[in-house]
């Protein structure tokens, strides 16, 4: 009995560097996005470098424990907007809520935007909420509410730019972003003598302009 006990401190205190290690990477790469560094973390966590490691052998590792669960509740967003009244309304819904999650978190940004972070497990969920995106895109132009030549593939593009605006115009004009938000969604109606945008962007061309405008991730810095 005696040999047990000096252990399960030490249990409960590793269990709380791992969730102080969770929290202070939630904050870290919510201001600064996928780029901040481990030691970054371990800073604001208060713990040395070689405790996160030994906890998170990888960035993305780090990324999964700290962003799962508000992926999950990214995808229930969208499903949330297939179930609107219409689909307008469903994807007005969407962007609007989408832009303030990127607004206000950086990490969740680089990460649903396609930042290349090697992790198997973040391809899969972009690769489910594409399909839902596309279903919302679909009932929109079904309704005669989206402009004909708007694609699934530009969503992606309008969250960037609002994005960029946001994480920019932080310091001077938190809210900034909701203006240009409300001016390209007004734009995606479709309406009578609109000019042509032009060749819409592939699938392929959409990932390729992501993964250039967005930074790539070590997986072990």
């Amino acid at each position: 009995m005696s040999s047990e006990q000096p252990r399960r401190p030490l249990r409960r205190d590793a269990q709380r560097n791992r969730e102080r290690i969770i929290e202070s990477a939630r904050e870290v790469f919510a201001e600064r996005g996928v780029e901040a560094t481990l030691d970054a973390v371990a800073r604001r966590a208060g713990v040395g470098v070689g405790t996160v490691y030994g906890r998170f052998p990888t960035k993305g590792a780090l990324l999964r424990a700290a962003f799962e669960e508000r992926l999950d509740e990214h995808v229930a967003e969208i499903e949330a907007a297939l179930r609107a009244p219409t689909g307008w309304v469903g994807l007005e819904r969407f962007l609007h809520r989408v832009a303030e999650i990127h607004a206000t978190n950086r990490g969740m940004r680089d990460i649903m935007l396609g930042s290349d972070l090697g992790q198997e497990h973040f391809e899969r969920l972009r690769e489910r909420i594409f399909p839902l995106v596309r279903q919302l895109v679909e009932r929109a132009h079904a309704e005669g509410e989206l402009r004909e030549d708007v694609t699934a593939g530009d969503i992606p593009m309008l969250l960037m730019m609002v994005s960029e605006v946001a994480h920019h115009s932080r310091e001077v004009r938190p809210d900034a972003y909701v203006r240009y938000m409300r001016l390209l969604i007004d734009g995606l109606r479709r309406s009578p003598g609109t000019g042509a945008l032009g060749a819409p962007l592939t699938r392929s061309e959409v990932d390729t302009l992501t993964r250039q405008w967005l930074p790539a991730a070590p997986s072990r810095d």
